[in-house]
């Protein structure tokens, strides 16, 4: 399998164990966890299209390390996983810095909401 498919695919898996098993953010199960992901692809959609169109690439993948799969104005549907990845790692971040200033209240209280 090629390493960009790969590492993508490891990125994604890691992220949400650590997020369900570990830390517990419960990121993934939030409304707003999920708008947030669709306003940041949205926009991916757009550059990441424009970096990697096919008619006038700027960015160009060695095609032996992605899958080959491309989606939205052929983009890497690695990219996308890979994007996941980093948004939900810097939120869990965020997150777990933010616990460690709330009250043990506050953190009971946000759990249960």
């Amino acid at each position: 399998m090629p390493e960009y498919t790969v590492l993508t695919l490891t990125a994604v898996v890691v992220v949400v164990v650590l997020d369900v098993a570990l830390v517990r953010t419960r990121l993934l199960a939030t409304v707003s966890f999920w708008i947030t992901l669709s306003i940041v692809w949205g926009f991916q959609i757009l550059v990441d299209g424009w970096l990697t169109k096919l008619t006038a690439p700027i960015v160009i993948y060695d095609e032996a390390s992605f899958s080959g799969v491309r989606i939205f104005f052929d983009s890497p549907i690695e990219d996308f996983g890979f994007g996941f990845a980093m948004i939900v790692a810097t939120l869990m971040a965020w997150e777990t810095i933010a616990r460690r200033h709330r009250s043990p209240t506050e953190v009971v209280d946000r759990e249960h909401a």
